[in-house]
């Protein structure tokens, strides 16, 4: 293989999908989603707050869909789902699926939630906006929870359920879970305000 051939699988994620040409229509988020071609960074921003945000979405995405009872630790299997998830994705819409993901995180981040402010012995429920780092973790919650809710004691494969859940909450479809999910967030937002 040739050097110019050899970077430019370098260059790409999971040695097929482009991830320099990748648009941004929320602002606000846009330095919270990090598109870079590695799927493992194992684990160097452990331990920092922030810097999170400097791991890429689909690492992100990867480890978030880890966090259940079955799939702990299994990051192999996890990283599986979400290139078989990817084809789909493609197959599906002939996009970039980095492109449907960041769609995907972008429509699915709640933009008001609610906290709980005691006055003397009540206490009221008070709407908040949403920082932008927190819009994306909980996206990216949304959407593991769309797949496992999707997934759970069900026929459907896990990749399916993960491309369903990204082509829907890239299309704004209401019927996914992660759009559905921010959507009541706000509802509620809005009863508070």
């Amino acid at each position: 293989m040739s050097a110019e051939s050899e970077s430019d699988v370098q260059a790409k994620l999971f040695g097929k999908w482009d991830v320099t040409g990748i648009e941004y229509s929320d602002p606000s988020t846009e330095r919270y989603i990090t598109v870079t071609p590695i799927a493992h960074t194992m684990g160097r921003h452990a331990g920092k707050q922030f810097q999170k945000s400097e791991v890429s979405i689909v690492e992100r995405l990867i480890t978030r869909l880890m966090q259940t009872d079955e799939n702990t630790g299994k990051k192999q299997m996890a990283t599986n789902i979400v290139k078989d998830a990817f084809e789909l994705v493609h197959d599906r819409t002939g996009e970039n699926p980095v492109q449907v993901l960041v769609e995907a995180v972008e429509n699915a981040a709640p933009r008001e939630e609610t906290v709980r402010l005691k006055y003397g012995g009540i206490s009221v429920p008070q709407a908040v906006d949403v920082a932008p780092q927190r819009r994306v973790d909980q996206a990216l919650m949304f959407i593991a929870e769309g797949v496992y809710s999707a997934t759970f004691k069900s026929p459907v494969a896990a990749h399916e359920a993960l491309a369903d859940e990204l082509v829907g909450a890239a299309n704004y479809d209401v019927s996914t879970s992660a759009i559905n999910k921010k959507e009541e967030k706000e509802r509620v937002a809005a009863a508070a305000r």
